[in-house]
């Protein structure tokens, strides 16, 4: 038989079993063995007690231990166990020599962590055949641990990755949040209230408000199309042509003599929007939006409906309306005509602007809330709730209703208006 090394297949060459360690008190066995291991190509060690042999697995761990039952002192059972608990990265692979072969007795082998047994006086080709079969386990071991090893390297890139973006998604929550500097506003004895819930650490929806005078007030609610990034940025673009601080930037106002700021009519406001964000190229997205304009002093509202749900006017006497006959998105196309219709209010009536991340939240039953489910919420809160705190049951109200296993699925977002009156 040819001196080789033996091997797996070439394209394991890495699982080559190299260093065998033969452990006998006898070193007629030990010259035997050793004898035959080195015209196969091994490099052997000999060890002639487990004591001494654990000696040399400590320092080095061998790839292969051809290791007798029976010694004095530490028997192969005993350093068998002690070989296992080594605290090596790598495998050996352990033969027992013994003259044992009662089934118990092999049981006892196996449960000491042996891979394999030999029967002494030991065979020639018996013993280069069970090197060939650890070699085979030996290479599927160190295969696998390879893989392992590649696949720990890589979720640790992947972690590194997740981390960094995990970073920016906080810094840009707190970009997005500057856009809406203030969740509530008294103007005289009205109030506009905001709420914003991104399902994310960003979302696409975005609420403001602005008022150029005491006697006026803006105010609006915008979902953009899709989720993510994409949708954020969008929103970001969005805050700037409705600054609440820059009005000279603020595209629903008309400048005046003297730094003094009108409101344009919604309708206006809409065409402008949609021709500004249509004229910006490589823009794919898109957006509803209900913008609306108050008259502080005589309850006049003005409003327009982008493709966004209609609004819900809360009375004060309990009577609940939803208002608007719809119209395209903002940022499909081109020169699409937009028209806004008007809302008397009483002292103590509401006007709720909301995104269809209510309407379309998924029930506990698989439904969806609609309309109607959001006016049973709205009936829900507290009667004695105005303002944020009206907004934040509201919110709370969904929570109790949506579904558990999909949970918040899109933006949820709303602006309340509330007239006092003079």
């Amino acid at each position: 038989m040819p001196s080789e090394e033996i091997k797996l297949a070439p394209t394991a060459r890495a699982a080559t079993i190299r260093t065998v360690l033969v452990v006998d008190d006898s070193r007629l066995q030990r010259r035997i063995l050793a004898s035959s291991l080195k015209k196969w190509g091994f490099e052997v060690v000999e060890a002639e007690s487990g004591e001494r042999a654990m000696e040399i697995c400590t320092a080095e761990l061998p790839d292969l231990v051809l290791s007798d039952w029976m010694m004095p002192g530490m028997s192969g059972l005993d350093f068998c166990r002690g070989f296992r608990a080594l605290p090596h990265e790598g495998y050996g692979y352990f033969i027992l020599l013994t003259s044992k072969s009662e089934k118990n007795e092999i049981a006892q082998g196996l449960d000491a962590g042996a891979d394999d047994f030999l029967t002494k006086p030991v065979n020639s080709d018996e013993l280069r055949a069970r090197i060939s079969a650890g070699a085979r386990i030996l290479g599927m071991q160190r295969e696998l641990s390879e893989k392992n090893r590649l696949i720990s390297d890589t979720l640790d890139q992947l972690q590194g990755a997740y981390d960094k973006i995990d970073k920016d998604l906080i810094q840009a929550k707190k970009i997005q949040e500057s856009l809406v500097p203030e969740l509530t506003r008294r103007f005289g004895a009205s109030r506009v209230s905001l709420l914003l819930k991104p399902c994310g650490h960003i979302g696409g929806d975005l609420v403001g408000m602005f008022a150029p005078g005491p006697d006026h007030v803006g105010f609006y609610n915008i979902d953009v199309s899709g989720h993510g990034i994409t949708s954020a940025m969008m929103t970001a673009k969005l805050g700037g042509y409705l600054s609440s601080r820059y009005f000279d930037e603020n595209l629903a106002m008309i400048r005046r003599a003297e730094g003094l700021y009108d409101l344009r009519p919604p309708d206006e406001v809409a065409a402008m929007l949609n021709e500004r964000l249509l004229a910006d190229g490589g823009i794919e997205e898109y957006f509803t939006m209900a913008y609306a304009t108050a008259d502080l002093r005589s309850g006049a509202v003005q409003l327009v409906q982008a493709g966004h749900p209609h609004p819900l006017v809360l009375r004060r006497d309990g009577r609940t309306e939803f208002a608007g006959e719809g119209g395209a998105p903002i940022g499909l196309l081109p020169g699409l005509p937009y028209s806004q219709f008007d809302l008397s209010m009483a002292p103590g009536d509401r006007l709720l602007l909301y995104s269809d991340g209510f309407t379309e939240c998924r029930l506990r039953n698989g439904k969806m809330l609609e309309p109607e489910g959001l006016i049973d919420l709205a009936r829900n809160c507290a009667s004695d709730q105005s303002g944020q705190e009206f907004l934040d049951d509201l919110f709370w109200q969904l929570t109790q209703v949506m579904s558990m296993e999909h949970g918040m699925e899109d933006d949820v977002s709303a602006t309340l208006f509330e007239f006092g009156g003079l």
